[in-house]
């Protein structure tokens, strides 16, 4: 299994520079001891296919970086009549080449599972995109049976994301040839910094079952904690 760790986006803080050796970008200095990345960014607004390109070019090749979907897509259309939208994305994003990741599909609390709109949408995502996808419900109905089944047969997992917006939410579902983790930070959602105790948990959660890749993301920015865990984290598993 192949582990991926990092945080969601790429700034370093002046007080944690000396974690990173120099480089001509940021991204370029935090792609030294990570090997991956989560652009949130793309949730908020469009990127050039050329921005895409070049941020291909800045990391190594081992390198990885999961996309978010817009939030026109997930948020506004609510996963209908999203084909020119969707399109136009994925266009934008491949240009990330061999170093794209896995699609993150993260849903409003108050979007419930409906059968007929999330087939109609994933039937359209795989007709236009072969990789990892997976998928952040936040409504406890996608967390049942019949919304269980159906990412599974798109081959699509579900985001184990702690703290955890229902019961449940913390273990992973969905297609099981990849793991992804969303760490948002607990008790505070992203603010709190998780203690060396939680990490170990963390930890032990995340390699404890075979898959072909397990990705482990940190959300907990607002307070600065992300790079610090995450960097914890990888001399635990080294």
């Amino acid at each position: 299994m192949t582990i991926f760790i990092g945080t969601a986006g790429w700034s370093i803080r002046r007080e944690q520079t000396e974690a990173f050796d120099g480089g001509p970008s940021h991204l370029a200095r935090y792609a030294g001891p990570f090997n991956a990345v989560e652009i949130n960014s793309s949730f908020y607004k469009p990127h050039r296919a050329a921005t895409y390109a070049r941020w291909a070019e800045s990391v190594p090749g081992g390198f990885r970086f999961s996309v978010k979907l817009p939030r026109a897509i997930t948020h506004n259309a609510r996963l209908k009549g999203t084909d020119s939208v969707l399109a136009a994305f994925l266009e934008q994003v491949c240009n990330l080449g061999e170093k794209l990741g896995p699609l993150l599909i993260q849903l409003p609390p108050s979007l419930a599972f409906d059968a007929g709109v999330a087939e109609r949408f994933l039937h359209s995502l795989r007709k236009q995109f072969g990789g990892d996808v997976v998928c952040e419900p936040r409504h406890p109905s996608w967390f049942e049976p019949g919304a269980e089944k159906l990412l599974v047969s798109f081959q699509i997992a579900r985001v184990a994301a702690d703290p955890a917006p229902v019961a449940g939410a913390d273990e992973p579902g969905g297609w099981d040839n990849i793991r992804y983790f969303r760490w948002h930070g607990s008790p505070v959602i992203y603010r709190s910094d998780y203690s060396v105790e939680r990490l170990k948990v963390l930890a032990a959660r995340a390699t404890n079952r075979n898959a072909a890749s397990c990705w482990c993301i940190f959300d907990n920015t607002a307070n600065a904690a992300a790079m610090p865990n995450a960097l914890s984290l990888m001399g635990m598993l080294a």
